[in-house]
This record gives structure tokens, C-alpha cells and sequence, in this order.
């Protein structure tokens, strides 16, 4: 990005007479901060960025925005906004505005990520691409994201989560979409919600700020799909649904296995028609996009003592249903080993959580697994309801789950597959340890 700090003062509504500076980067990180960077003060839950504008004003910031004026500082430097996230919001909507490309806009309750990363690599084949980092979707990421867009690309794919509603529409009003797409609505966060139906109007928000003769696309197969196509029709006439019977007519094959990647597919190639491309060329290229770092993807590991297992990534989010779409893609599975499921608690269930570690259960039940490792207290829930038959083990927490897989459980030829809530679960460790003793480098 290339703004002027008089430019950053005037969308802001900011009187500025002093001298002039060309700011070419924004952070909201004091750690990082770099000669003639504008500092964005945010109030986060450890640390308030007030507390360190004196610090990045000695390293060299040309400026910073700030919700009160910081005392013993040069008042000068300082450019007051009642809400600081929606000032850097609100800059990142100011450079959208001058991208002469086509915006898409997303959000979902699972698979946000990867639906957005298959679109990037998808769209490549047809032009220059920016997209989000990683999974920058939340009130610093978003307008990140708008910040550093690349204006020569001719596709910009910005990501959106929420939790709460109203999330979406702030996020949405930045972002201003050409094109808005809704991968699914599943139980995620309802800890925060009242039901399932108002998760699906908070994720209808985004059809808010579809620009005009925008389109919007649907997942017709996912709960309160209707509630999402009307929301959309009261923004927009322009509207393309795909389903598991209704989607764009072309060939294709995943390199992963599970009903998700199908309609990871769909939601793409629904996107490739929304911008009149050729959809068999796309198609042609699905095959080559493969999962992601915790987000399914797998590894061929060495075992300690002689063979492989393959390993299947799953560790990044504990959604109860993308825990249902892996368990089932695990079960689908061919292999002369055996199939082995180490699932972490769900997170944001709130008073549903019960409930949920229980459905869990019902559906490994039905399964073709053979075993199962449970992680976290919640997971007893789960383990209770398995048959006999399916072998089960229970750990408290992480702590000796990759030593007690590597040395006691895995055999040749082994499918495990690793899923739990992030940061609740932190399975993503036991994945990391894994990898890391496994390679064949």
C-alpha cells in the first residue's frame, strides 16, 4: 500500500497540518514496528496498544491512531477515532475502492480456508490472484488483508469469520464484495447464539455489502439454506446455488478423499461460472489442489521401528460437523492397515457441548474405525457410546499421546487421522511431533 498520512487523516475525518509522510505499511504489533509505519492502537484482551505508542513513535512510526490522546506525546502524531479497528477498516476499504479487479468475498462455518485457498489456485489459471494470508478473517485480518492488496491482480479473495453476530456485516462493509459465496452453516460458536437459525443470518450478513448487480452464492445443501437465499434476494437478483444434485456440469477428481472436498469443488466452479469462465478448464485443474496444513492434510510417516502410516492432518478446528465429514471420509478409506481416530474436545459449544461430544460417538459407532484415542474430558462423552469392537483409549490431554502413538498403537500401513479444537485440544502438537519424528527427509 501507498497512502499519504494526510490521505489516512482525511478518511478518518482527522484534521492534519503538519508534514507530509508516505506510509507504506500499517501494523497493529508495537514489536514490529518500522521507520514512517502508521501504528493502529488496539485494546486486545492481554494488552492495550496504548500502552505503547510512546515506544513506537522513539522507534521511528510516522504516526499513530489512537481512541484517546496519549499523554507526553507529541499530540501531532496522534489521530483520534473513536474505534481504532474500524479506522483500519475503514483505510483497508479505501484501498478496495481503488482495485480495479474483481472482489470475492467468503465466509462459512467450516473449510473457510481451504475453499478460499482452492479459489486462489483455481483463478490462477485465469489471472493474478491476492488473497488472504492464511486465515486472516477477524477484525485485524480483514482490513490486513484490504491493506496489502496487490492492485495490478485481476482477483481478489478476501476470507470473513465471525462469532457473534454483526461481525459479518462490519466485516463485509469493509470488503464490499463483487461476489459473495457462503460455503455452509454448521453449529460453530453456538455457544453465542441463540440457535442454529440465527448462525445462518449471521452469515447471511455478507450478502449486505455485495456491491450492486453483485452475485451471490449459495450452498443449497447446508442448514437454513433458505434463510440464506433469502437474505441474498433482498440484496441481489443474481444468485447461483450448487448442491450435491445441482452444480456446475463438469469432470473432476480430488486428491482427498470425503463428500467436504466435493463441495469445496462445487462452491468453486459455482464461483468460476459466477465470473463466466470456462468451467472445464477449471475442473481440470481441481485435481491438483490438495489439502492443507491441519486442514486435512497427509503425510506418509516412518514408524520407529521399520513401515509407514499415513497421517492425516485434521488438527487445525474441532467443528462437530467437520469432525462428523472426516470420521466419515476416515471410514470410506481403503487400506491393509487399520484406521485410527485421535479426536480432541470441540470448543464454543457452550451448553451444547454434551450433546455434541455425544453425536460424535453415535457416528463413530456406525463407522468402520478400528480405534479410537480420546482427548480431553469432554471426549468421554464420545467414547462411552462405542461398541466393543472399536478399541478405545483415553488421555486426559495431549501430554504422551505422539509418544504413546509411536511407540505402542501404530502399526504398517496404520490411518490416522488427528482432529480437535485447536488451542482447546492442542492436538496440533501431537501432529507436529509426529511429523517431525516421521519424515523421510
Amino acid at each position: 500500500m501507498q497512502l499519504l498520512l494526510s490521505q489516512i487523516a482525511h478518511i478518518l475525518n482527522h484534521p492534519f497540518d503538519v508534514q507530509d509522510t508516505l506510509i507504506t505499511r500499517i501494523s497493529t504489533d508495537s514489536r514490529n514496528i518500522q521507520k514512517n509505519d502508521l501504528f493502529i492502537a488496539v485494546k486486545g484482551e492481554k494488552f492495550d496498544g496504548h500502552n505503547f505508542v510512546a515506544d513506537v513513535l522513539n522507534k521511528g512510526a510516522a504516526a499513530v491512531i489512537v481512541d484517546h490522546y496519549v499523554e507526553n506525546v507529541d499530540k501531532e502524531k496522534q489521530i483520534l477515532f473513536a474505534d481504532t479497528l474500524d479506522a483500519y477498516g475503514k483505510i483497508g476499504a479505501f484501498i478496495r475502492n481503488q482495485f480495479k479487479g474483481i472482489v470475492i468475498g467468503l465466509t462459512g462455518s467450516a473449510g473457510k480456508t481451504t475453499t478460499k485457498e482452492e479459489i486462489k489456485f483455481i483463478l490462477s489459471h485465469f489471472g493474478k490472484v491476492y488473497a488472504t494470508a492464511g486465515n486472516h478473517n477477524n477484525f485485524v485480518g480483514v482490513p490486513e488483508s484490504l491493506c496489502n492488496m496487490d492492485l495490478s491482480a485481476d482477483f481478489a479473495v478476501i476470507e470473513m469469520g465471525m462469532s457473534a453476530k454483526g461481525e459479518i456485516a462490519r466485516l463485509v462493509s469493509y470488503v464490499q464484495p463483487d461476489i459473495a459465496l457462503i460455503t455452509n452453516v454448521y453449529p460453530m460458536h453456538i455457544e453465542f447464539f441463540e440457535d442454529l437459525k440465527h448462525i445462518a443470518l449471521a452469515k447471511a450478513e455478507i450478502f449486505e455489502g455485495l456491491k450492486p448487480n453483485g452475485i451471490a452464492v449459495i450452498n443449497a445443501d447446508t442448514n437454513f439454506a433458505d434463510v440464506l437465499l433469502q437474505k441474498a434476494k433482498e440484496r441481489t437478483n443474481k444468485i447461483i446455488l450448487f448442491s450435491k444434485n445441482n452444480h456446475p456440469n463438469a469432470s473432476f477428481q480430488t486428491q482427498d478423499e470425503g463428500e467436504h472436498h466435493l463441495y469445496n469443488a462445487w462452491a468453486v466452479l459455482s464461483i468460476i461460472k459466477a465470473l463466466n469462465l470456462d468451467i472445464q478448464k477449471a475442473a481440470s485443474f481441481i485435481k491438483d489442489f490438495g489439502a492443507l496444513d491441519g486442514r486435512g492434510k497427509k503425510h506418509i510417516l516412518s514408524l520407529p521401528n521399520g513401515g509407514t502410516y499415513t497421517l492425516i492432518d485434521d488438527s487445525y478446528s474441532g467443528q462437530p460437523e467437520a469432525m462428523k465429514l472426516a470420521l466419515n471420509a476416515l471410514s470410506k478409506m481403503q487400506t491393509r492397515g487399520r484406521k485410527i481416530a485421535v479426536l480432541g474436545k470441540m470448543a464454543e459449544l457452550g451448553t451444547h457441548s454434551k450433546e455434541k461430544h455425544i453425536e460424535i460417538g453415535q457416528a463413530v459407532a456406525k463407522s468402520n474405525i478400528d480405534i479410537v484415542v480420546g482427548v480431553c474430558e469432554e471426549m468421554k462423552d464420545m467414547l462411552a457410546l462405542l461398541p466393543a469392537h472399536i478399541k478405545q483409549y483415553y488421555f486426559a490431554d495431549k501430554t504422551d499421546v505422539a509418544e504413546f502413538l509411536l511407540n505402542e498403537l501404530l502399526q504398517n500401513e496404520d490411518i490416522l487421522l488427528i482432529k480437535g479444537a485447536r488451542y482447546s485440544s492442542k492436538l496440533y502438537q501431537v501432529t507436529e511431533e509426529l511429523i517431525k519424528k516421521g519424515s523421510r527427509n
